[in-house]
């Protein structure tokens, strides 16, 4: 029987994850990070905002905004792959953070009760999950009225040539560092497919204002291998 995307993702992460921040460096040439921090500045995160991070994986963001919403803040993570929040698990204990709690629960239905959070992120997970509709719509609710949902993932270059190479480079490089560092060159491929089939910044642009979010806008980073795209809840 063939596997629905849902059970792939999650055979994937849960096979991947001892590797997954290793392999997140090598894949982007340690872009990712800088991606993050430049995300984050733009957020303006506000002391003693309660926040989500969605698809949190191993927690590198969660523990961002933990910094930034002091000690009076709230941060929850969310993913539903439980190896992969066991990595998250360790980098919350050996922090010197006391506000985070990283929740085992799926992103298309989020155990949250409407309008609980000032702000709602999610960082390279949602082209993995199977519908982005329902999820930024899940987003959109469990947001209060004016709170900002933040959604930093892989995108689609528009520049010809630069296009191609970007292309080229995750169908067929970014496996083989998969093979080589991970011991995942299947897992990889798979992932790789899952950002080649990732809605352009525009399109995604558009879901969110399906999802019912105001004031949208995005920011291509490297040549638009990647985005940030922000919405406000109305």
């Amino acid at each position: 029987m063939q596997q629905s995307k849902e059970q792939k993702v999650h055979g994937v992460f849960e096979k991947i994850y001892s590797n997954y921040d290793k392999m997140n460096s090598v894949i982007s040439f340690q872009q990712h990070k800088k991606w993050r921090k430049e995300t984050m500045k733009h957020m303006s995160v506000k002391e003693n905002a309660k926040a989500l991070d969605v698809c949190c994986g191993t927690a590198d963001w969660t523990l961002a905004l933990g910094e930034e919403v002091g000690e009076e803040g709230k941060v929850f993570g969310l993913d539903f792959s439980q190896n992969m929040l066991s990595i998250g698990e360790e980098k919350v204990k050996e922090s010197p953070l006391n506000n985070i709690e990283l929740i085992h629960g799926n992103a298309m239905e989020l155990p949250f009760e409407d309008g609980t959070f000032d702000y709602v992120t999610i960082g390279f997970g949602l082209r993995n999950v199977p519908d982005y509709l329902q999820v930024l719509k899940e987003m959109n609710r469990v947001l209060k009225p004016g709170g900002m949902a933040v959604c930093l993932e892989t995108s689609q270059p528009t520049m010809f040539g630069f296009r191609q190479l970007y292309y080229m480079y995750f169908r067929f490089i970014m496996p083989v560092f998969g093979r080589i560092f991970a011991k995942s060159f299947s897992e990889y491929s798979w992932l790789q497919e899952s950002a080649r089939d990732f809605p352009g910044m525009k399109e995604l642009a558009d879901l969110f204002k399906e999802a019912g979010f105001k004031d949208i806008y995005f920011k291509p980073y490297s040549g638009g291998v990647a985005a940030m795209h922000v919405g406000y809840k109305q």
